[in-house]
């Protein structure tokens, strides 16, 4: 046992180390149970604030959202988080898939009702997840919603960036239409809580 001294009005008093630390007790199988419980949950904590902040924007047509986004906005295609891809598993019951057979290629992903999705980078640690089910605007307009403002504000600075033409019709909730290629009018809109 090691002692170690604890000078108090000038007294030396000596105490077991081994008291206050139970060795034994660490290494049991409860003691190595609860160490590797803590060890999953660092990892766990690791990988969730690793992972990438996801946006995702609901549109009209996901070709013409292809042409927006990868074309005037020249974003780069990105890979489907794992967090993501994971939860789409769960949800779709395709465990038994392994994913080395899905492309890593692609920019679709398995969605609930077998519908496609965009991925894209907007930044360092920020990625678009576009996806189908917004209804068309007024006069067959192409419609881009968002539930979230630093979204639409990050592309409204990457259409501003690209000197691409816009007007800003709403600020609160945001709403601003911007032409694509074929003189289309995008209207991207935040929706108000």
């Amino acid at each position: 046992m090691m002692l170690i001294p604890l000078i108090k009005s000038n007294l030396v008093i000596f105490y077991y180390f081994g008291a206050f630390l139970p060795i034994d007790s660490i290494f049991s199988t409860q003691g190595i149970m609860v160490m590797l419980l803590a060890a999953y949950a660092l990892a766990m904590w690791m990988f969730l604030t690793s992972a990438p902040k996801v946006y995702t924007i609901m549109v009209s047509d996901l070709e013409v959202a292809r042409q927006f986004y990868e074309g005037l906005l020249n974003l780069s295609v990105a890979d489907v988080p794992l967090h993501y891809y994971y939860n789409y598993e769960q949800v779709l019951g395709t465990s038994g898939v392994d994913p080395m057979y899905l492309s890593s290629t692609t920019t679709t992903t398995p969605r609930l009702g077998g519908g496609e999705g965009l991925w894209y980078q907007l930044k360092k640690n920020t990625q678009l997840h576009i996806i189908s089910g917004a209804s068309y605007g007024h006069k067959n307009r192409q419609r881009h919603v968002c539930f979230e403002r630093q979204c639409l504000e990050e592309v409204l600075l990457r259409v501003q960036a690209r000197r691409l033409r816009y007007k800003i019709r709403r600020d609160k909730p945001l709403n601003f239409l911007v032409k694509d290629i074929e003189e289309r009018v995008i209207e991207m809109a935040e929706v108000a809580d």
